[in-house]
């Protein structure tokens, strides 16, 4: 393949340099949702057809034409280098791209109920509609995240010894994704056979033999959730001691940076915020704890983190009503970031919009802006084209996410376009003095408010 143009991203020039497969393998992959369109895009790159289906014409017909409905770095570039080389297709056959594959890789919603419990209604209808155009020999991949024991119940509902079926789950960050598809931390393979999980872990070329772990189905599809369970945990425990250190007048990152130099905890995950979100974690967290006490174990600690997170959210709420003199009906408050982390467009679960709910309920009007949000009306919330824009005439503001240009923001100029000077900080973005020589009322996570500014957010 030749050299990709200059206007691709660094990030894909970068990965342009990945060593491909020595031997392309036919591959389908079922959902071209953001795991399997990763999925897709970067098993292409290493050198096999990839043949990715979705139930949605519409949606296949934007990606077969190099649309990406999805925002994360370098995936688009990737897309369309794929198709052009005639490594990836689209299409809406499931059956009929199965048949043709000798690894077809499950990557399909998983959705929590109302008690958290894992619907696992698209798996079973895939599966059931596949099995009889799988080819002998063939591997079904579970990539969805999937409780214990679905690898199992999927064997017994093919009911085909000439079928094996693996677990891979999937370890991507929106934001990171193709990089961590193609360098990744591990490879986690689950099967009843060493050679088929060899076999697996082969399609990802050099990163297949890195870090690998080979283990048996149940042990793979709980290594995920346990994975995601303990990252949740220790956000919630890092916004904890967040508010212990604005009870103590400690910085909160002077705390951390001490506690992630120990070389048993590290620095990652160490950031306080508004709690934690997204597609993953809250889902997760609760379908552990349901598998658990189906099984008659109770995991207390993942409950606590769960319920504590959502106390973390609550409080930065409480920030704004305390900074408004207790009552925000008929103010205006501003919300910088609604997604629930940079670097995506994914609202699912976010605090920041979690908090703008809940103020648009208390009657503030919130105005919000997210450079992945269409501006118009979002439940309830007005989103403005631009972050100034959002902030015109506003009593307060909150920073939600952590956007790098609102870091960067001209605080002059936004003191000017504010009606109010109270600084919700809830990513620890800004610099407090500077804000503080605004005349803005700047109140951070777990950072000591500065004692001339106290009395106002008191």
């Amino acid at each position: 393949m030749a050299e990709p143009p200059a206007r691709y991203s660094d990030q894909v020039r970068q990965l342009f340099e990945v060593q491909r497969a020595a031997r392309g393998r036919r591959i389908a992959v079922i959902g071209a949702g953001y795991v399997g369109l990763t999925l897709s895009a970067s098993l292409a790159l290493l050198g096999h057809g990839v043949e990715c289906t979705d139930r949605s014409p519409g949606r296949v017909a934007e990606l077969a034409d190099g649309r990406v409905p999805i925002v994360e770095e370098g995936l688009t570039e990737l897309v369309a280098m794929m198709l052009a080389a005639g490594r990836l297709r689209f299409g809406t056959g499931n059956a009929q791209a199965a048949g043709r594959a000798e690894f077809v890789f499950l990557c399909l919603p998983t959705p929590g109920d109302a008690d958290g419990l894992a619907d696992l209604s698209f798996v079973r209808a895939v599966a059931a509609e596949i099995c009889p155009a799988l080819r002998p020999g063939a591997t079904l991949v579970i990539k969805s995240t999937v409780p214990v024991g679905t690898g199992e119940m999927l064997e017994q509902a093919i009911g085909r010894c000439d079928v094996n079926v693996a677990s891979n789950p999937e370890f991507l960050a929106e934001g990171s994704a193709i990089r961590d598809c193609l360098r990744p931390d591990r490879i986690v393979i689950g099967a009843r056979s060493g050679a088929v999980a060899r076999d697996v872990a082969d399609l990802y070329g050099p990163a297949g033999q890195s870090r690998l772990i080979l283990t048996d189905l149940a042990s793979a599809e709980l290594i995920k959730y346990a994975s995601n369970a303990y990252l949740a945990t220790r956000l919630t425990f890092v916004n904890s001691i967040a508010e212990v250190c604005e009870a103590a007048g400690a910085d909160i990152h002077s705390v951390m940076a001490g506690m992630g130099s120990d070389h048993r905890i590290g620095a990652a995950f160490l950031q306080p915020g508004p709690g934690w979100g997204g597609s993953c974690l809250p889902k997760d967290t609760k379908a552990l704890v349901d598998a658990a006490e189906r099984l008659g174990c109770d995991l207390a600690l993942v409950k606590a983190a769960i319920a504590e997170n959502a106390q973390h959210t609550r409080r930065v709420v409480e920030k704004v009503v305390a900074g408004l003199d207790g009552n925000v009906s008929g103010r205006r408050i501003a919300v910088w970031g609604l997604t629930f982390k940079a670097g995506t467009d994914d609202l699912r679960d976010s605090p920041a919009l979690v908090i703008a709910r809940h103020l648009a309920g208390l009657g503030a009007a919130v105005q919000a802006y997210d450079p992945t949000v269409r501006a118009g009306t979002l439940e309830g919330i007005e989103v403005h084209s631009s972050s100034f824009s959002a902030c015109k005439d506003a009593d307060a503001l909150i920073i939600g996410t952590e956007w790098p240009e609102f870091a960067a923001a001209d605080l002059a100029a936004l003191a000017a376009v504010m009606s109010g000077r109270v600084l919700i900080d809830a990513r620890n973005l800004l610099d407090p003095a500077a804000a503080a020589a605004e005349g803005f009322a700047y109140v951070g996570t777990g950072r000591p408010v500065l004692q001339k500014r106290a009395a106002v957010v008191a």
